[in-house]
């Protein structure tokens, strides 16, 4: 299996591309002049963002507030650049792995490329045509990126106030509306 890998890369972010209703969603990770970007869905974002929050808050919880974890995203650690340019996508994302090394006090990301053979796999298998992306980063990294994931998720379009839909530039059909156009 082959593996991308960035031990302690200079930048680590999710980011999108394009006009919101038609984004791009991309992870993307830096160290020195080499960088990789890796194709995955919103909700994936999403989910890493939140599962990054959790697994911070227990490890924080487990070690008595003793482990190096902070609270908040330290303010020197907030990025709101955009990607990295030019965006190439390396693979698509298929599943996604966290892990706590408490030995090296980081977090583990993994991203594995999707493919046709995966959805017919078995958990476990290993195959040696599926790319993974593996990133290292510490604590305060970790809550960095998942706060600037969580707000690249939110800059979508507006939700509509009555269904909490998403709002297009010329409105939507809203199911509050009786099938009119909000």
């Amino acid at each position: 299996m082959p593996v991308i890998s960035y031990e302690q890369p200079d930048r680590f972010v999710a980011g999108a591309v394009g006009q919101p209703g038609d984004r791009a969603f991309f992870l993307q990770a830096r160290a020195g002049r080499r960088v990789t970007s890796v194709g995955l869905e919103k909700f994936q974002v999403t989910l890493l963002a939140e599962r990054l929050e959790e697994l911070l808050d227990e490890v924080l919880r487990r070690s008595g507030g003793e482990a190096p974890v902070p609270a908040v995203t330290p303010s020197e650690l907030k990025d709101d650049g955009p990607l990295d340019q030019p965006v190439e996508e390396e693979f698509k994302v298929g599943t996604m792995a966290l892990a706590w090394d408490p030995d090296d006090e980081r977090v583990i990301i993994e991203a594995q490329e999707v493919t046709e053979e995966l959805e017919e796999a078995e958990v476990g298998d290993d195959d040696p045509a599926i790319v993974v992306l593996r990133v290292r980063i510490t604590a305060a990294q970790a809550r960095a990126f998942a706060e600037r994931a969580l707000q690249v998720v939110a800059a979508g379009r507006p939700p509509c106030p009555l269904c909490g839909l998403p709002l297009d530039s010329v409105g939507h059909v809203c199911p509050r509306q009786n099938g009119h156009l909000g």
